[in-house]
């Protein structure tokens, strides 16, 4: 998870050989060519409890170059070690370009890499501020808030760069040549987070602080000219606020202000017509809620209910009592309903007309020894699920419930019978005249644990997670396109273990995600058994009609994938359970980068997580995590900015 900001520059204050300097009203220190040493203060002060350089991080620069003849370098800050005249990271700019250096320690004895953002001008004697992001093999330079520049390279940041023994020095790298010329206000390391979003809020981008040393705060305010504001004036506006009101005629032309979405809307005599609306973006997550369950939790189901709001219904492990639905009231999730349930792994909420349907998937047998999974259909005069209709399923993993051509269907998917695990699942059709659902067409699988269905134009698709054959995980998934009446194989792909189908669209770009749990073959000479292995993206291809593999994300018994957007930013979240040693991994948050695909963002400790759900309320957005190895799930909020 993300840290507080480390501010460089006021660790060195006050230092010999820094004179504070004020041009166009904004303070910043002007460093001595003479004492570069003196510029210098030990690593461990940031780095008290850890002599590690963070593996993900940003740092925020805001100086004034001097126009003119620059010199070939200037650094702008440097970590070196004190036996060493290698620079261990450091950042310098040169004319009309940016590099960021650091040392790698890939090969023996490491060598100096260097990072080179072209085409950045900072020589105008204008103030500017750079945010620098690095995350493995990706770096980011954002210069006052424009459009980032995204370099991947081939050699990533080191995981583990050792901080022991070693100093920073403003402005220079431990000589005198280099030092730089300009001023210099602001110098801060955030570990764990890109720090665009925290930065690029404020009215003046090119002075906007995350952390400044006092000294240096005390910006005069400088009279603004304004021709407008020297004539007073009047117009008959009226703004409303608080909760959305009503737009019709007699509204016509009124404001209303959304102070939790800080937008302002203008009624257009019908509906609320956006006029200037702030854009969210996701800062960091913060534990929200810690829901006690009934037992561990194999899956989560979100859904409204119309008129009374939001739910979750857990699937728990241990037979009595059963599973539980938890309604969200006053800002948390509290306990509403139990339901009794024999090994749920997984629910699906649905629709047919006005009814309002719950089906859980049973994976062990009941009482009487029958395997059956339950659709449980909403009362509304008793204000709870009761059970509708049983249906006889061999340890069910998931419901699919979707329409094609107006007609209600809901897919199970069956993992084994008995230690057969290549058998039918069934996809049931609804009749409208008895009120049930009728087996309609069986298809052949593997172990498997999820159906997705989803449509691309007039298409419809329905993709299974294949598992496991009885001897390998390494099978192939299936994606079924439906066609005359049934679903027909339209491709085939190779998984490991697939545990999630997720699809998601991005613009005009359908992309889906399969969550690869377990590399496993016992007809190996030594029977293969890997845990942290690539998860996948693939993307629609519309020319050649298939999905083609986008990207590879290293994952640990990956079991579920969720994807959710925050403004105009889009996120993947994965659902990391067992890395082959232990159930305590990190799941992971990453960020649709466009060209680079999704970029880790933030980590999240996780125990046995097995199923993720993203929702939303007034109040904000959320992410509900599951454990399957304890009896507690985990609300956490995403705080944005």
């Amino acid at each position: 998870t993300d840290l507080r900001p480390l501010d460089i520059l006021s660790e060195a204050v006050p230092a010999r050989g820094m004179r504070v300097c004020q041009v166009q009203g904004v303070r910043g220190f002007q460093l001595s060519s003479s004492r570069p040493r003196a510029l210098a203060f030990p690593a461990s002060r940031l780095f008290i409890h850890c002599e590690r350089f963070p593996e993900e991080f940003s740092i925020i620069v805001t100086l004034r170059a001097p126009r003119g003849p620059a010199k070939r370098n200037e650094y702008i800050f440097t970590l070196m070690a004190e036996e060493s005249p290698g620079v261990l990271l450091g950042l310098r700019y040169a004319p009309d370009k940016l590099h960021f250096l650091f040392w790698s320690q890939e090969r023996a004895g490491g060598w100096q890499s260097r990072v080179t953002f072209p085409n950045v001008s900072l020589a105008d004697s204008q103030w500017h501020t750079l945010v620098l992001a690095v995350s493995g093999q990706s770096f980011s330079l954002t210069v006052d808030c424009s459009i980032p520049k995204d370099v991947v390279v081939e050699t990533p940041f080191p995981a583990s760069l050792s901080v022991r023994r070693a100093s920073f020095y403003l402005g220079n790298r431990r000589r005198r040549k280099g030092v730089f010329t300009g001023l210099l206000r602001q110098l801060v390391l955030l570990p764990g987070a890109d720090a665009t979003p925290r930065i690029c809020h404020a009215m003046n981008f090119k002075v906007a602080t995350l952390s400044v040393p006092s000294v240096l705060q005390d910006v005069p305010a400088k009279p603004v000219s304004n021709e407008v504001l020297k004539y007073p004036y009047e117009a008959d506006m009226k703004v409303t606020l608080g909760a959305r009101p009503r737009c019709s005629k007699q509204e016509k032309a009124q404001f209303w202000f959304n102070a939790s979405r800080r937008g302002l809307y203008l009624c257009n005599g019908s509906t609320w017509v956006s006029m200037l609306e702030v854009q969210h973006r996701l800062d960091y997550v913060e534990e929200y809620q810690n829901l006690v369950t009934n037992s561990e939790t194999m899956g989560i189901e979100v859904f409204t209910i119309p008129r009374l709001g939001l739910f979750a219904a857990m699937a728990n492990r241990v037979t009595p009592p059963g599973s539980a639905i938890y309604r969200w009231t006053d800002g948390k999730f509290v306990h509403y309903q139990n339901i009794p349930t024999q090994q749920a792994q997984s629910w699906k909420y649905f629709t047919i007309g006005k009814k309002i349907f719950l089906a859980v998937a049973n994976l062990e047998q009941n009482e009487r020894g029958q395997e059956l999974s339950v659709i449980f259909k909403w009362s509304h005069r008793k204000a709870k699920f009761i059970p509708y209709q049983r249906l006889s399923t061999h340890s069910a993993r998931d419901w699919e419930a979707f329409v094609i051509e107006g007609e209600a269907f809901l897919a199970v998917v069956n993992h084994r019978e008995g230690n057969n695990h290549n058998i039918d699942s069934v996809i049931y059709r609804w009749n409208p005249r008895t009120g049930l659902f009728e087996a309609n067409q069986t298809i052949p699988t593997s172990g498997a644990y999820d159906w997705e269905f989803f449509t691309i134009g007039p298409y419809s698709f329905l993709a299974v997670a294949n598992t496991f054959n009885g001897t390998s995980t390494k099978i192939y998934s299936h994606i079924y396109i439906w066609l005359s009446g049934s679903f027909q194989l339209f491709q085939s792909i190779l998984t490991f273990g697939a545990a999630d189908w997720e699809v998601f669209h991005i613009g005009d770009r359908v992309f889906l995600a399969v969550a690869n749990s377990h590399s496993y073959d016992s007809g190996m000479p030594a029977p293969s058994n890997f845990y942290a292995i690539n998860s996948s993206i693939y993307e629609l291809n519309i020319t050649a009609q298939m999905f083609v593999k986008f990207q590879d994300l290293l994952t640990y018994s990956a079991l579920d994938w969720e994807f959710f957007s925050v403004g105009d930013d889009s996120f993947l979240v994965v659902a990391n359970s067992f890395d082959g040693f232990t159930f305590s991994v990190n799941s992971i948050i990453y960020r649709w980068q466009g060209y680079e695909g999704f970029v880790a963002a933030h980590h999240l400790p996780t125990v046995g997580c097995r199923d993720w759900e993203a929702f939303h309320t007034p109040e904000g957005s959320y992410l509900l995590y599951s454990s399957a190895k304890e009896p507690l799930s985990k609300v956490l909020k995403l705080k944005t900015t």
